[in-house]
């Protein structure tokens, strides 16, 4: 009788073991259900930064390139390109800090709201921390200078108009290959294609910049200066 007993016992335990073995074990299934695996949740976080970063500098890459080949087509003075790039990069970083404190403090002032009215618990540990508005402005200008620096220094010395103008496209053309690559690379996307759409946004917005700049001399009669 014990024979027949100790393999029903035997295989009853070990059932109630593997399912409090499985109960112990972390439901992956839901988290695969709302989209919340490791891997992206990483990407999540890390998107955090790199809008502040990467698409920083490259609004100021962008920017800044724009405005001097779009002052190039109605003028050869390295001058007129030099004053108008910093004018830009100067008036962009501002802007760029301006909007993020606005756009974070608007931010925080929802959440305490949503807090005074019970909607959201102050000490919830899943809970995000907010950035801090002057540290988000701080960064976001800060990006956007690194990126408008480059155009603005690789046309600054350099007489030539017609060379000038190829320097300039040259160099943002590699950094914006550069930015778009490593907003894929450590946004999860593949960096390629990542890089060659905002080479293409760049070369568009360059574009469109230099046309309707070169149009509006034509009609105006805006005289080209060849005196540096």
């Amino acid at each position: 009788m014990s024979f027949l007993v100790n393999p029903i016992a035997h295989a009853t335990t070990r059932q109630v073991h593997a399912e409090q073995t499985n109960t112990n074990l972390p439901d992956k299934s839901k988290d695969l259900e709302l989209g919340k695996t490791d891997d992206k949740i990483d990407y999540l976080a890390r998107a955090q930064w790199l809008r502040a970063a990467v698409l920083g500098a490259n609004d100021g890459l962008v920017s800044v390139a724009s405005l001097m080949i779009g002052v190039g087509a109605v003028s050869s003075t390295a001058k007129a390109m030099l004053v108008s790039g910093l004018a830009g990069l100067i008036a962009g970083a501002c802007s760029m800090a301006i909007g993020e404190f606005v756009s974070v403090y608007t931010q925080y002032d929802i959440e305490m709201n949503l807090i005074e009215q019970g909607k959201v618990n102050d000490e919830d540990e899943d809970k995000e921390p907010l950035a801090n508005p002057l540290l988000a402005a701080g960064a976001s200008a800060l990006a956007f200078s690194i990126g408008g620096i480059l155009p603005l220094l690789a046309g600054a010395f350099i007489q030539s108009w017609g060379v000038r103008l190829g320097v300039v496209l040259a160099v943002t053309s590699f950094a914006l290959l550069t930015f778009g690559w490593l907003g894929g690379r450590f946004g999860g996307a593949k960096p390629y294609k990542s890089a060659l759409r905002v080479l293409i946004g760049g070369w568009m917005a360059m574009l469109v910049t230099f046309a309707i700049l070169k149009v509006f001399g034509l009609i105006f009669h805006v005289k080209v200066n060849s005196s540096s």
